[in-house]
């Protein structure tokens, strides 16, 4: 791009300000917009993570909180940044951000671009569904997955027509040295132990970490050195340290919270599990299939649009600890379905859940509903800004 180009203005609205999927999601996609043609700024409600994550990645951040009646400061605060920055276009992620997204997109006469990365509970009331379907008609409703789609058309009642999915993408996986590793397993005093297992993901109970660790006695009786690493915090810490406590398996189970180097930590597995029990479409777990980990997964969400079954991975059903346990030692003691299960995911995340992919789709939409200030223009600046992102 040459010093005389003028770069078009996109906001980013988000509710959360994370850690969490769809906020790493956020981060990833903005920092790599803004190497290209689009100026990107995101907009939050709270300071976070997410304000953080972005600003490492020099991604302009806005903060204004939802106060007073009708949240007018925040509505006066956004139209002003609107109005000063030219904004051509807004993108909002999740309910809150989407409805007040789309306000603003009315007032201003701009674009809108609303992302739904989960079912959340936005159906369950009359008056949310409604609000979906206005969104549906002014803006361009986007899921991220074609399960999530299904579900928004059945329970929303918005047309098929009116949702585009684009799938999630990650970075290609940065491989990590055998001596990292090694230092990695030696701090975490874990050196000598098979397995090693791990799952990221905030300590919620949508994501079933419950069910993981009721399977880990029927792992350690058939590998007494196994080991379960939890990356993430929230509020179940307390209770599956508790749970864990109760099966007498404390010593089989790492805690680990919130870590930047997760890239590091999946180094030293020998498995990846994700024992959610709804999700959209896990980061966590294409990360880890794009670091040529083998996966069980639960038959949720986006999962399966991900896993192949007995190809890259297992599915099994969710809440049946019994079924994790039953896959994950089928997939351990054979070494051979390791490796095919960890050259195959890797190589269909590279395929068909690429972060230029990502970039691609959503930059591709951009430039259908801002044909003129988008002409010409294609995908760049997407290798310089596929950093790993680590937060769990």
């Amino acid at each position: 791009m040459t010093a005389g180009e003028h770069k078009t203005t996109v906001l980013h609205l988000s509710t959360s300000s994370g850690p969490g999927g769809a906020e790493r999601m956020i981060s990833t996609l903005a920092a790599a917009l803004n190497q290209g043609q689009v100026r990107v700024i995101v907009g939050l409600f709270r300071s976070g993570w997410l304000q953080a994550e972005c600003e490492q990645f020099g991604v302009r951040t806005i903060v204004i909180p939802i106060a007073g009646v009708l949240g007018l400061q925040w509505f006066l605060g956004y139209w002003g940044l609107i109005r000063k920055e030219r904004v051509a276009l807004i993108h909002a992620h999740e309910f809150s951000a989407i409805i007040l997204g789309w306000m603003l997109a009315k007032m201003a006469g701009v674009p809108l671009v609303a992302t739904v990365h989960g079912k959340n509970y936005f159906w369950e009331k009359w008056r949310r569904r409604v609000a979906y379907r206005i969104v549906s008609r002014y803006g361009s409703l986007v899921a991220v997955s074609a399960d999530l789609k299904r579900f928004i058309c059945d329970k929303v009642g918005v047309a098929a027509e009116r949702v585009q999915v684009i799938y999630n993408g990650v970075a290609a996986a940065q491989p990590v040295a055998d001596e990292e590793a090694q230092k990695c397993k030696a701090e975490l005093a874990i050196v000598g132990r098979y397995p090693v297992l791990g799952v990221v993901g905030s300590l919620y109970p949508v994501k079933g970490h419950r069910f993981l660790i009721s399977a880990m006695p029927e792992i350690i009786r058939r590998w007494p050195g196994a080991v379960m690493l939890v990356i993430g915090r929230g509020e179940l810490e307390a209770s599956l340290k508790a749970q864990a406590e109760l099966l007498g398996i404390e010593e089989n189970i790492r805690f680990l919270g919130i870590r930047q180097d997760v890239p590091r930590l999946l180094s030293v597995l020998d498995a990846f599990v994700l024992p959610s029990l709804s999700e959209g479409l896990s980061l966590a777990l294409l990360e880890a299939m794009a670091a040529g980990k083998p996966v069980v997964a639960t038959a949720v969400g986006g999962n399966p649009e991900l896993v192949e079954q007995g190809q890259t991975g297992f599915l099994v059903s969710s809440e049946d600890a019994g079924s994790l346990a039953t896959k994950l030692i089928e997939l351990l003691q054979d070494p051979l379905m390791m490796r095919r299960f960890s050259e195959h995911g890797a190589k269909r995340v590279r395929q068909l859940f690429s972060l230029e992919h990502m970039v691609g789709e959503y930059r591709g939409l951009y430039e259908i509903l801002l044909p003129v200030r988008m002409r010409g223009n294609a995908v760049s600046g997407i290798r310089g800004s596929e950093a790993t992102h680590d937060g769990a």
